[in-house]
């Protein structure tokens, strides 16, 4: 099992890579087909966020979808553990998953109602949105990217992913795997574009383009 360790915005110790190389030894026993963790580490900068200023993302990747989890604590080691936790919950979610599989499936309710009546009780608003174009720098899957819209503080990162298409039940699992509140993927029955997002409880809701697409890669906005 490949470890690559990163930092953003900030330099990491040697003796931090080793402690999560030793955290992470027992991902295998939960994961036997591993191949490789990303762990990605940044500093905020902000005091006002010096409780949280250290986050750490992981990124497993193995047979079938990729599973992500992040923390972020007042110091890295904190952080680390956090996101182990979170991680470690998600490939036992996974196994059980494998385990049952045969079983019969069950598809949380989906929210087929037109768009405009779903912003308006979910409290979106018809107010223009800034603008924000895709570098040509994305062209190969992996690719990232970050720009600012004018002179604001706002910084957006852009992400290119490859995309293969999915049941709404495999979308659903993946989702929750990498532990997001949105996830965007292909239908596999209609070839359309979709969001899945969660709702209310235990409920999700599902916005399709009515343009079919190939499965060429797709951009992230996180």
């Amino acid at each position: 099992m490949e470890i690559v360790v990163v930092g953003r915005h900030t330099e990491v110790a040697d003796r931090f890579r080793q402690h999560v190389e030793e955290k992470l030894a027992k991902v295998e026993l939960l994961s036997p087909y591993v191949r490789r963790v990303d762990v990605e580490i940044t500093r905020e900068n902000n005091p006002r966020l010096s409780d949280n200023r250290e986050r750490v993302e992981l990124t497993l990747r193995a047979k079938g979808p990729v599973i992500r989890a992040e923390a972020a604590a007042d110091d890295r080691f904190g952080a680390l553990d956090l996101a182990i936790d979170k991680l470690n919950e998600r490939l036992r979610r996974a196994h059980d998953r494998r385990k049952n599989r045969r079983n019969t499936k069950v598809t949380p309710p989906v929210d087929v109602r037109p768009l405009d009546e779903i912003l308006t009780e979910d409290g979106g608003t018809d107010e223009a949105e800034p603008q924000i174009s895709t570098p040509a720098a994305l062209s190969e899957p992996g690719d990232s990217v970050e720009t600012t819209i004018g002179d604001s503080p706002v910084v957006i990162r852009q992400k290119l992913h490859h995309a293969d298409p999915m049941t709404l039940d495999d979308a659903v699992y993946e989702m929750e795997m990498v532990g997001h509140d949105f996830y965007l993927f292909i239908d596999k029955e209609t070839s359309r574009p979709s969001v899945l997002y969660k709702r209310k409880g235990w409920t999700f809701g599902v916005i399709q383009l009515d343009n079919p697409c190939t499965g060429a890669p797709v951009t992230d906005l996180t």
